[in-house]
């Protein structure tokens, strides 16, 4: 029985799977970060470029 309880100790393939998931996560929440602020940067360039053409005429 001791043994048993030694070799779940041991074991760390469970430990890695949630750190792999923690992993994916940061990453996808620093993409959806980074796409939200580009896409408003984006978006104010062009209603930037909209009022310029709309004065030009």
């Amino acid at each position: 029985m001791s043994k048993l309880f030694a070799r779940f100790a041991k074991d760390e393939s469970g430990a890695t799977a949630i750190e792999y998931g923690l992993i994916a996560a940061l990453i996808a929440l620093a993409i959806m970060v980074g796409a939200s602020q580009l896409g408003g940067a984006i978006d104010a360039k062009f209603t930037n470029i909209a009022e310029r053409l709309e004065n030009a005429n």
